[in-house]
């Protein structure tokens, strides 16, 4: 279990470093094994940076990560369970080497022992699980694969770890459709062998594809989280609502979405308060009585 409590991330800002700005502000949310959550929002509402602190890429200002009970620590034992995919995946390999040399990689750092024909084998199977051919993919260089030939790769490569848990930051977002629904599939099929996966996307449509829970992030802060089905079948808070207003539908004309009817909150800014309220079973929201709160709002 990956557990998030109160997480917050604070850069410092301006010219001499004097002043400061959140990114993330107290998150806490869980991903059990198995476990597919969306996290959901526009640019720069502090997603990624969710997903470099689990990572151990960016340091936690405060609150605690841990994984099954422990403080998250990055390091090789740590990297062995946990992995990350990211957007671009050019940008993960060194064009002058031949692209499966990620797996070379692996294989000099938590795999020295194993014997050439042991390890040919099992990269093998971890390119033929992410449905590649390996007569077709191994051997190439980085521009003779297609975007989403390569992104497969950096999951196989994942695979070669003991892996319980994966961090997928905008994976299919360079890709066309029809690469998009296989690398959704394949992430679906690893959910089902066990592995925990954060999905970190600003689309709906795909997030809802293959997520239990969806956590909805604005400004860094949770306005909205839980079961995927009750989140977006009766949205509460009025961004989530913007957000689900602003999906074009095919065959119709697409406006911009009007503001929806908010709470004092809402109109203000940033609530006061982290705090989320219940309003049915595993279903969570920043504003719990709309469109009055009756709350003083910061």
């Amino acid at each position: 279990m990956l557990t998030l409590d109160h997480v917050t991330k604070t850069y410092r800002a301006g010219a001499f470093g004097g002043g400061s700005v959140t990114a993330v502000d107290r998150v806490s949310f869980t991903a059990a094994p198995g476990e597919v959550v969306s996290l959901i929002g526009e640019s720069g509402s502090g997603k990624s940076t969710i997903g470099r602190m689990i990572l151990g890429l960016t340091g936690v200002s405060s609150g605690t990560l841990t994984l099954d009970g422990q403080r998250v620590r990055p390091g090789k034992d740590f990297y062995r369970r946990v992995q990350g995919v990211f957007q671009d995946p050019f940008s993960c390999y060194n064009p002058v080497f031949r692209a499966d040399r990620v797996f070379d990689l692996v294989r000099r750092a938590y795999h020295p022992g194993v014997p050439d024909k042991e390890w040919a084998d099992r990269v093998e199977k971890a390119v033929r699980d992410v449905r590649l051919d390996p007569a077709q993919v191994l051997g190439r260089y980085p521009h003779q694969l297609s975007g989403g030939q390569l992104q497969r790769l950096l999951i196989a490569r994942a695979l070669l770890l003991d892996l319980s848990f994966l961090v997928a930051d905008e994976i299919t977002s360079m890709l066309d459709a029809s690469t998009r629904i296989d690398v959704l599939n394949l992430l679906a099929g690893l959910k089902e062998r066990g592995l925990g996966v954060l999905y970190i996307t600003h689309d709906l449509a795909l997030g809802t594809y293959l997520a239990e829970k969806t956590v909805v992030l604005r400004r860094g802060r949770i306005v909205e989280r839980g079961d995927t089905h009750k989140l977006f079948g009766n949205p509460l808070h009025p961004y989530t609502r913007t957000l689900l207003a602003a999906v074009p539908r095919l065959n119709q004309p697409w406006d911009p979405p009007q503001p929806v009817e908010s709470c004092a909150f809402h109109e203000a800014g940033p609530p006061a308060t982290t705090d989320l309220y219940e309003t049915e079973p595993d279903h969570f929201v920043a504003c719990a009585q709309l469109p009055d709160c009756g709350r003083t709002p910061a």
